[in-house]
């Protein structure tokens, strides 16, 4: 029963989809609403962001100074396995997971309330394709704001790494700017760029596939937002080890 229920979980997945990425219908109407979940979803979401970046750095470095530093290790080693693990892992994959659950339970509890309500099905009354009209904004106004994030969250890491640092004087600053910039690969960036637009997409489609598929009532509501994280989480994780298995190879 659950491989049969998985596997219509796809097939109606993917259904949705080929309705989502169809040209709209009014690109006046789609651009306002891409405009709308650019703050909605991104700008919106640079506190929890910046908060969750900043303590991952303080965090990060304060691990690595007490595990790892020794009399005979430089002290640069800890700006740069800070800069490797900020960028490589916390700017995208730990700062994504979060936003599955900010921003994927907002999706569908979102669109699940328009389809009990029967909003979803006065649009399709109107031969308005809604699910265009309400997902495709938001898949889109997420792949253009998350590249944004995955920078500020970086350089909410470092902050908040440069800042431990100095008020614990784990390491001079000279040594950990060092650190920082010593044997500095571009693609290990664009690392996690890639990751973070697959990502952008899990958090957008499956939490928007679960709210739009609600039957039932406000109860069915709530669990489908639950799945909806859930589900984001466990893809998010699998995209990671692929993406970085085919990237980092």
């Amino acid at each position: 029963m659950g491989l049969k229920q998985s596997i219509s979980n796809i097939g109606s997945y993917s259904a949705l989809m080929y309705r989502v990425f169809s040209a709209p219908d009014r690109m006046r109407m789609f651009f306002r609403e891409y405009v709308h979940n650019l703050y909605n979803l991104g700008v919106a979401s640079l506190p929890i962001v910046f908060i969750i970046a900043f303590f991952l750095g303080a965090v990060v470095i304060s691990q690595i100074q007490y595990n790892i530093i020794e009399p005979w290790m430089p002290g640069f080693t800890v700006g740069y396995a800070v800069r490797e693990m900020v960028l490589l892992e916390f700017s995208s994959t730990v700062m994504c997971l979060i936003l599955a659950g900010k921003i994927g339970s907002h999706i569908a509890s979102e669109i699940g309330t328009m389809r009990i309500t029967q909003q979803i099905d006065a649009l399709d009354s109107l031969g308005i394709n809604s699910a265009n009209f309400l997902i495709f904004p938001k898949i889109t106004a997420m792949l253009s704001m998350m590249p944004f994030l995955v920078i500020f969250s970086s350089f909410a890491g470092f902050v908040g790494a440069y800042i431990v640092c100095d008020l614990f004087n784990m390491v001079s600053i000279s040594e950990l700017n060092y650190g920082m910039r010593y044997h500095f690969i571009p693609w290990h960036f664009w690392t996690a760029i890639i990751k973070s637009l697959f990502y952008a997409f899990i958090i957008t489609s499956i939490p928007a596939y679960y709210g739009y598929s609600v039957k039932g009532g406000s109860q069915d509501v709530g669990l489908s937002s639950t799945k909806a994280v859930v589900t984001s989480s466990i893809l998010i994780l699998v995209a990671d080890l692929v993406l970085t298995s085919l990237m980092m190879s």
